[in-house]
C-alpha cells in the first residue's frame, strides 16, 4: 500500500482499517453506523480504557506498528480478564499525522485485530483524527457471564497470593532494547507484545478468587492496589517467584538484580489474585505469598520486610519518560 494518511483521507483511512476486521457472535452490529451494538447476555458490561502515546509508551524504532497494535489491545483486554470477565469488543481512537505512511495504521489495525482474536473479542468501531503525535486510545468491553466481578477489595487474611503469566520479562526486554541490542529475542518480544493469560481471569473467578488484578505497573505496585483496597498486609516470598536462567544472564550483563524486574517491572500483564487457602489451584497458578492480616496501613512486604528499591510505573512520577518498561 502506497501513500500517506493525508493522501488517503479520513474516510478512505476508515474504509481501509475496517476492511481488515473480523467479527464474533457477540457483535450484533459492527463498524459503519453511528455506534456499534454488542450483546451483553449478563446485562452488565465491564469496560476499560487506556492511551498509548508515541515516545512515552512506544517507539517506532523499537516496535513495528503491528507490535504496537498487539500491545495496545493486550493491555486493555487484560484489564477485562482481571475483573473475571470475558473480553467481547474493542473500540479504537487513533490520532496520526497526515504525512504518516498508510501502512502504519493498517499494520496497527492488523495487530489489534489479531490480539482481539486471541482473547475472543472483536474491534467494533472507533475514530481517527489528525494530530502531530501518534496516539492510540483503546476501550475494551467484556461480559461477566453471571459471575460477580472480582475486585481489588476482596482479599482476606489467610488467603494465598498466586500468579499466572510472566513476570519481569517485559522489563528485561526493555533493558536489552535500551542498550541497543535485540536479543535474547524472547524477552524483547515480551516487551513488544505481551501475552496476557486471558482465560485465567474468568477461570479464577470460577475458582473463588477474592481479589484480582493484572500486573501492568509491577507486581509490588499492583499488589499494593489490592492491599490498599482490601486494607490488608500482603507478603511475597521471593524464593517462590520464578526467574529464568536467561533473565539472570541479562541481569548480570547489565548489572541489575533480576528480582528487581520480577517485583517492579510492569507491562507483562500477568494476572495476580488472592484465593482462599483451601482452593485447589490448577498448575498454571503459582502461589507466591499470602495475605497476612488487616492493617490500617496497608503494605506489601517481601520476605517479611518492606521492599525499598525503586520501581513500579507512575505516569506522573518525577521523570516518567525515564521509567522502566512502560516506554
Amino acid at each position: 500500500m502506497k501513500g500517506t494518511v493525508g493522501e488517503l483521507g479520513e474516510f478512505g483511512l476508515i474504509r481501509e482499517l475496517t476492511s481488515r476486521l473480523t467479527t464474533t457472535p457477540a457483535v450484533r452490529l459492527g463498524p459503519g453506523d453511528d455506534a456499534a451494538v454488542v450483546s451483553a447476555p449478563d446485562r452488565r458490561v465491564v469496560a476499560s480504557t487506556d492511551i498509548l502515546l508515541e515516545g512515552r509508551h512506544f517507539r517506532r524504532d523499537w516496535s513495528t506498528a503491528y507490535d504496537v497494535g498487539r500491545k495496545a489491545a493486550a493491555q486493555n483486554l487484560a484489564d477485562i480478564a482481571a475483573m473475571g470477565a470475558v473480553p467481547t469488543a474493542l473500540l479504537l481512537g487513533l490520532v496520526v499525522p497526515a504525512e504518516l505512511p498508510v501502512t502504519w495504521p493498517t499494520e496497527l489495525m492488523d495487530g489489534i485485530r489479531d490480539e482481539c482474536q486471541v482473547a475472543g473479542a472483536a474491534v467494533v468501531g472507533g475514530d481517527v483524527v489528525r494530530g502531530d503525535t501518534i496516539t492510540v486510545s483503546i476501550t475494551a468491553l467484556g461480559d461477566l457471564r453471571n459471575h460477580e466481578p472480582v475486585l481489588r477489595s476482596g482479599a482476606r487474611p489467610g488467603d494465598v497470593v498466586a500468579v499466572t503469566g510472566w513476570l519481569g520479562w517485559s522489563a528485561a526486554g526493555y533493558a536489552v532494547l535500551s542498550r541497543g541490542f535485540r536479543s535474547p529475542r524472547a524477552f524483547v518480544e515480551a516487551h513488544r507484545r505481551p501475552e496476557p493469560p486471558y482465560h485465567a481471569g474468568p477461570a479464577a473467578a470460577g475458582l473463588g478468587a477474592t481479589a484480582m488484578t493484572d500486573v501492568s505497573d509491577g507486581l509490588i505496585a499492583d499488589l499494593g492496589h489490592i492491599a490498599e483496597a482490601s486494607k490488608v498486609r500482603i507478603d511475597v516470598r521471593s524464593g517462590a517467584v520464578d526467574i529464568p536462567t536467561q533473565m539472570h544472564d541479562i541481569g548480570q550483563a547489565v548489572g541489575v538484580d533480576p528480582l528487581q524486574w520480577v517485583l517492579t517491572g510492569g507491562e507483562d500483564h500477568a494476572i495476580v489474585a488472592t484465593f482462599p487457602s483451601d482452593v485447589k489451584l490448577p498448575a498454571r497458578w503459582k502461589v507466591i505469598g499470602e495475605v497476612q492480616h488487616r492493617s490500617a496501613l496497608p503494605q506489601v512486604t517481601v520476605d517479611g520486610a518492606p521492599w525499598t528499591s525503586t520501581g513500579g510505573w507512575d505516569h506522573f512520577g518525577a521523570d516518567p519518560a525515564a521509567e522502566g518498561p512502560s516506554q
